[in-house]
Order: C-alpha cells, then structure tokens, then sequence
C-alpha cells in the first residue's frame, strides 16, 4: 500500500553501523536473536520481527515516529501505523538507497562467513570436535525446501503451496505423477475435435507437479513460480493481476481444480471408494482432504427431521460473538477468557435456531415453518483443513478480526465433534480421531484486500517459517502464538487407498 507516514518516519540511507566492527549477521538489540531481523528507518536500530519476539514493534510503541521498518534478509518494507507492507518510497528515495547499502552489508557478511580462519597452534581436539558439532546441528535445522519468490502480491499463493508441500503424502504423490501432457493430449482429442483452446485444455496439476518437484530439489534458496502462476491467471480470470487476493479462496479452488483433473486424466480402478467424490470416484484429494458432514434440520411446528450428507475438503469456522470484540487482557486483577479452537469447533456443531429469513420448507407441513440446524461430523478426512473466518462484512467493507485463537500443535481430538458409534455411520472409513498440526497459514495486516501471507510448517519434527523466498527455522512457542488463518492437522492414524498410496522408490 502507499504509507503516508514514509516523510515522517522514513530518515536513514545507511545503516548505523561502523566497516571494522561489521557484524556476521544482523542480531536483534535488545534479545540478540539473528532471526528476524527489522531495521528501524527512523535510527537505525535492529530489533526482532513480531513473530520472533517482538521487539521491533516495542521500539514502534515506545518511540514518536518510529513506525517504519526493514527487513534486513529480504528489504521488505512495513509500518505499524498502517499494519502493512508498504510499496511507494520517499521524495528522495530512503528506501532504494538503503536497500542497497544493506545488499552490500549482506554480501560482505557472506563473504566473511566463507573466509577461512587462521588455526591458533592451540587448538584443542576437543575444539575441533565441538565445532563439527555445531556445524552437524545448523545441517540439521537447515531447510530442505526452497523459497518461492513473490511475483507481486503472490504471498497467497506462496504460503498456500508451502503448506500443501510440507503435507508429505499430498505432495508425496504428486511429484511421483508422470508428465500428464501427453495424456492430456490423447484425452483431449476423445473428447473434442476443436483447435480452440479453453480452460479444460489447460493443466494445472502438471505445472504443481513441476513446481513441488523444484522446491524440494533444495538446490536454490528460492525458485520462481512463474509458469504455475500463468497457468492460474489463464483458469482463473479473478486471479488475474497483481492484487491481493484470498488464501483461503485460492486454496479451495487449487484443490477443487486438482481433483476435476485428476478424475479426467488417471480414472481410478475402485468405483466404490468410501472417500466422496463425482460419480463415487476418489482422486488424492479427496482422500487426504475428503470429509463428511451431516447436517440435520428439525421442524419446530410438526418435530418431523430431515438429514443431509454434504462432502467437504474444509471447515470454515466462525470465531464466536463473545470473542470478537473483547480484549483478553486482565481486568481488576482477573485476565479474560481465551478464545479455542475447541471454542470455534463448538460453535460449529452447536444447535441453532434458523432466522426468520432463513424459514425450512417442512415437507411435512408443506409449507416453510421455524427449524433448528444442527451439524455433525459424520466421517473425518486424514488431512483436516480449518478455516478461521476472519473476515466479515461490515457495511460495504469487509473487515478483518484480529482475535487471537488458541490451538494445540498436537494431540487435536475430535471425538466430541463426530457420531460416533451409531448406526448411521456403521461401515464409514475408521481411523483415529487425533490429529497433529502441520502447517499454518497467517495473515499479517488489517485489509483483506491486502495485507501480507506467510506459512509455518514442520518437516522432520523442525518448524519452519516461510516468507516468500525465505524459508528460517523456528520454535514450536512462535507457531503457538500466530494468529492462525488456516490449520491443517494431520490424522495420526493416515490411511488411503493402496491405489493413491506413495509407490516405494519414489
């Protein structure tokens, strides 16, 4: 967005700091972490990002004019004022000048990290084998995926692909397809004589294929997205340009898409899958993603109850009323209730009165009478995706809620949430009802329309931030404090049909 405070707030070209005491690497000034490093534009001061520990954003609440910083691994700029990133520069040019004198700083740091130092004659064994040590276990925490590089305003689609990657037997799967364009050629000369290309010409699983397959080569710290990015504009007409667009919307539509696809291309042996899905087929993605619902609607003149089944890939949670617009802070010595994940689920299943505008048409009385709505899970995915509606409507304008929604990183159970046990679900697909969380999807800003994405998600028991093109190491407690826009728990006990199971040797 265009800051108005940029004139204000926005002084330095250089960073304060001296060529002979030049550090390694840019540490926080108050907790001396190097992750997350934010460099004040007002005095040049280096603290932590929000989601580290915060305190570049304390020096904002502490200071007058304070509100303008950089990050110092990726130059992204963002104002607290405005809770955005910020894309113009000053009269000047502040912001290019400075992005420059950090991109030498930046180079100089690696260059002095790769020079070999001189070995004092003194050098312990025990020296040598501490140092291997530490080299062992940065290897260890070190990521094994690639960043993906924002093609402008395509953080949405970015956090979303790094949380799907990090999903193994999705992503496992994927990367194991063969090349489908010479399938989809035949299947399209079936199908169809005319030249003219549309959409259903157009194959979005293969350039994902293409795109998984690069980010975990590891061989880049970030790769470009590019093709992946055109062939979305070309399905996709909303999606076209550089505007902000929706996480979760891109995310339903990518999954809804693969599984069209995928139908098409490679139909499936089993016509009597118990996973959900046109014609009773199941693709991948309604096997890892695929649930059910029941929904249940009561008549309140004649009692009579009508039941429903409804496939879903997601649940859209709404944060309850209470939590919306209250502070949790501690009032007269007592602190406020938390909002839960359980909270949100409960809210969820819990029954409810139909409004006036929303009458059921009772096929008892033949007419439309006042009900309650009540849903259950009738069967759980492998991969439960949540997603918390931040985003409401407010006159003409949807605004953002910014209440902080606690969830566990393991040990999810849904149990109380599913019918259990009864004879309406005799024969569905069994498994555990505990899940462990995956990844998470955050929106940082206040706008809908705009804002910035990232992703956490663990691989190999270590959790990892991606923010565009950088992907850092991070601990379980900065995970347990985002503001969550979409979870995804993992099942503990997975299973999938042995047909959509991960072929050995791949």
């Amino acid at each position: 967005m265009e800051c108005p405070h940029l004139e204000d707030n926005a002084c330095i070209t250089t960073p304060n700091l001296k060529s002979e005491n030049l550090p390694s690497r840019f540490l926080c000034g108050v907790c001396k972490t190097e992750q997350s490093p934010w460099i004040c534009l007002k005095c040049g001061r280096i603290h932590c990002g929000r989601y580290v520990n915060g305190h570049a954003k304390l020096h904002h609440e502490e200071s007058t004019n304070h509100a303008v910083c950089m990050d110092c691994d990726n130059f992204a700029v963002f104002c607290y004022k405005c809770d955005e990133f910020v894309i113009n520069d000053t009269t000047p040019g502040h912001l290019e000048k400075l992005r420059k004198q950090l991109q030498s700083i930046t180079s100089a740091q690696a260059y002095m990290r790769q020079k070999p130092r001189r070995r004092c004659s003194t050098d312990s064994q025990e020296n040598e084998r501490s140092t291997k040590k530490m080299k062992k276990d940065v290897q260890l925490r070190k990521p094994r995926s690639s960043g993906l590089r924002n093609l402008g305003n395509t953080c949405f689609m970015n956090a979303v692909l790094q949380s799907l990657s990090n999903i193994q037997q999705f992503c496992g799967y994927i990367k194991q397809l063969p090349s489908l364009e010479e399938k989809a050629t035949k299947v399209k000369k079936v199908q169809t004589r005319n030249s003219k290309t549309t959409e259903e010409d157009i194959l979005l699983v293969e350039e994902l294929r293409k795109t998984l397959c690069a980010l975990w080569q590891g061989s880049k710290g970030a790769i470009s997205p590019e093709s992946l990015f055109a062939v979305i504009w070309k399905v996709v007409p909303r999606f076209r340009g550089y505007q902000q667009q929706d996480a979760h919307e891109f995310m339903r539509y990518l999954l809804d898409r693969l599984h069209t696809e995928l139908l098409t291309l490679l139909p499936y042996p089993n016509s009597d899958s118990p996973f959900i899905g046109p014609k009773g087929k199941s693709t991948i993605v309604t096997a890892i993603f695929g649930g059910l619902l029941q929904n249940e609607v009561k008549c309140l003149e004649c009692g009579v109850e009508s039941k429903k089944h409804d496939p879903f890939l997601d649940l859209s949670l709404d944060i309850p009323q209470q939590f919306c617009h209250r502070s949790v802070k501690a009032k007269d010595g007592v602190e406020q209730p938390r909002c839960t994940l359980s909270d949100c689920l409960q809210s969820f299943t819990d029954l409810e009165e139909l409004e006036e505008s929303e009458l059921y048409m009772c096929s008892n009385c033949k007419k439309k009478q006042r009900s309650t709505k009540k849903f259950w899970i009738r069967r759980l995915p492998n991969v439960l995706c949540l997603h918390i509606k931040r985003f409401r409507w407010q006159s003409f304008f949807r605004v953002k809620l910014e209440t902080f929604v606690e969830f566990p990183l393991e040990g999810l159970n849904m149990h109380k949430y599913i019918l259990d046990n009864m004879h309406e679900t005799r024969g569905s697909c069994g498994g555990s009802n505990e899940y462990d969380l995956a990844a998470v999807v955050v929106h940082h800003g206040s706008g809908a329309g705009s804002g910035h994405y990232t992703s956490y998600a663990r691989h190999e028991g270590q959790w990892f931030h991606f923010n565009d093109s950088t992907v850092t190491p991070c601990e379980p407690e900065t995970v347990a404090k985002c503001k969550a826009y979409i979870l995804f728990y993992i099942r503990r006990q997975f299973k999938v049909p042995d047909y959509l199971s991960i072929r050995n040797g791949k």
